[in-house]
């Protein structure tokens, strides 16, 4: 018996949850689904995980927020669901720390996965503005 679980997360940003889906290795696929009501009709945009049991996991958009869509029955990543989501949560807050920065300036010189599980980034900025010297 089948038992779909969809989880609230606080992922916005499809080009983050790509990246931190990335950078931990979990294969990912986007897939276009349309929307349509009686005007217009529209896509959303979806991740996908596969799983080797065809039971695949879904990052599915809901207009706010990407929820994570599992049968709970055919879990098959090799972390717990509690696990697997704060991996990507904390991979996904270092992604939008760098973006959000690079916009401002800032560049990543170092990103470093610590033993204990935490991550390590570090950003620089030079100052481009001119200085003038001034005899005093």
């Amino acid at each position: 018996m089948s038992h779909f679980t969809s989880m609230k997360t606080r992922f916005q940003n499809l080009v983050y949850l790509e990246r931190a889906l990335n950078r931990l290795n979990i294969p990912n696929k986007r897939q276009k689904e349309m929307i349509q009501n009686s005007i217009s009709k529209s896509y959303n945009v979806n991740l996908i995980i596969p799983q080797s049991n065809n039971y695949d996991v879904e990052f599915c958009w809901n207009g706010q927020e990407y929820e994570l869509v599992v049968d709970m029955s055919f879990w098959e990543q090799p972390n717990t669901i509690e696990n697997f989501i704060d991996k990507i949560a904390q991979q996904y807050a270092g992604e939008v720390i760098i973006s959000e920065s690079q916009k401002i300036g800032f560049q990543p010189i170092k990103y470093k996965h610590n033993v204990d599980g935490s991550n390590t980034l570090i950003l620089e900025r030079w100052n481009t503005q001119k200085v003038t010297a001034e005899t005093f």
